[in-house]
């Protein structure tokens, strides 16, 4: 929304400007897929390490005191 609303706003200040990015947006979003990929993967592969790595410390029983005094 925020996003549309700026776009509008460009449209009245600058009318060129506004159809080069209505036109241009869909190849920026094109170019920038392989590196949202990527972010995801990366995130995976920590998430992977993370669990890895504290899984002694689950077999053992081990809580989190900020858990319990959550609930």
């Amino acid at each position: 929304m925020k996003t549309l609303l700026l776009w509008c706003v460009l449209l009245v200040l600058c009318w060129p400007v506004a159809l080069l990015v209505l036109v241009l947006w869909p190849l920026i979003w094109l170019v920038s897929l392989p590196f949202r990929l990527i972010g995801i993967s990366f995130e995976a592969i920590f998430a992977l390490l993370r669990a890895i790595l504290f899984l002694p410390a689950r077999v053992l029983g081990y809580r989190d005191n900020s858990v319990r005094r959550a609930l």
